[in-house]
């Protein structure tokens, strides 16, 4: 595992040292992280269609961020694949995410959505990446709880045409030598690991088809975040470190009550504030041998976001594990052959 790393997406804002590139690298530098995960909408941050069409570009953008002792962990995509597939219930939320020339056109919104993928993956391989997050985007969200009664077929169709839009995608990421890392998310299509597998079924089993295992979404589930990755360790290739909580009560659960961060029983905390077994997650990951990297995603509704930064690269050393090579018990080792075994036995 390589790390600690953080996500930057949560703290670009219009003020220093959150507004340039250089500010953003000394800042995470200067709180101890090794690594950047980078959202791809800001061209002042990285400009997708450069890094998809130069490697020039990409060496030099490499290079600027090498002088702060860092490395780009992934490029993200995630508010261009939410893009891919949209719900017409949330066109005018979403519109926000792209580009005006295209508001209030949902097939024109998918295709650049689409585009911008194809650049993510090209833009990937030429910075030299193994491994791009994004989200899956959602036809079926609205329909996630079955009231009204759903008509037969309707999630069958929505998924069969969510894979029809990603299959070109994960073919170009496929050829680019790169995985395409889904957040299994609520709000999206891929939320939990029967949408996933669902979903893999449509694309036959998409060798690029994999996970950005995050457990703060499965607390707010209620799922088995630690079974989740005996099931899908082989698909794992991206890692957010989030933690979160979850405290129903006589009012609300799962579904919050529509209320504020702050008041729902399923909340995002800091690192270590949560009721996350983070120890048992990277013990995990070193058991399957996880080589990706581990990236702080910080969202909270109490603490501060500096706070929390600079908290976030300590948490993750602390827990990282350097795998053994060799077997704790050796000391009390004993010849071992073929004609020794038979003798053990009793066979000799």
């Amino acid at each position: 595992m390589k790390g600690p790393a953080i996500f930057l997406a949560q703290f670009i804002r219009n003020e220093p040292p959150f507004n340039s590139l250089q500010g953003l690298c000394a800042w995470a530098s200067g709180h101890g992280y090794e690594g950047i995960q980078m959202p791809t909408l800001d061209t002042w941050l990285i400009d997708l269609k450069k890094a998809a069409e130069s490697k020039t570009y990409c060496d030099d953008l490499r290079g600027t961020i090498d002088k702060y002792g860092l490395e780009i962990t992934e490029l993200s995509t995630h508010l261009q694949g939410q893009l891919v597939a949209v719900h017409p219930a949330y066109d005018v939320m979403f519109d926000s995410f792209a580009p005006v020339q295209v508001h209030g056109n949902s097939k024109a919104r998918t295709e650049w959505a689409i585009d911008q993928l194809k650049l993510a993956a090209k833009a990937s391989a030429n910075l030299g990446l193994e491994a791009h997050v994004s989200f899956s985007g959602a036809l079926a969200w609205p329909y996630v709880y079955p009231w009204p009664q759903r008509p037969a077929g309707l999630i069958d169709e929505a998924f069969e045409e969510l894979a029809r839009r990603w299959m070109p995608i994960l073919n170009e990421f496929d050829k680019q030598g790169v995985d395409l890392c889904f957040e299994i998310h609520p709000g999206e299509d891929l939320h939990d690991g029967a949408s996933f597998d669902r979903f893999l079924d449509l694309c036959q089993e998409h060798p690029r088809l994999c996970i950005n295992y995050d457990p703060s979404h499965f607390v707010l589930q209620q799922m088995d975040y630690l079974q989740f990755i005996d099931l899908y360790e082989d698909r794992i290739k991206a890692f957010h470190v989030k933690d979160a909580e979850f405290n129903p009560d006589g009012t609300s659960g799962v579904y919050g009550g529509y209320q504020d961060w702050i008041d729902r029983p399923g909340r995002f905390r800091s690192p270590g504030d949560g009721e996350i077994d983070f120890g048992s997650i990277f013990s995990k990951l070193a058991q399957y041998e996880y080589e990706g990297w581990a990236v702080i995603e910080w969202e909270c509704c109490i603490k501060d976001s500096e706070q929390g930064a600079a908290e976030g690269a300590d948490f993750i050393r602390d827990y990282m594990i350097q795998e053994t090579e060799r077997s704790f018990d050796d000391f009390a080792g004993v010849k071992s052959d073929k004609k020794t075994n038979r003798k053990i036995l009793g066979l000799e």
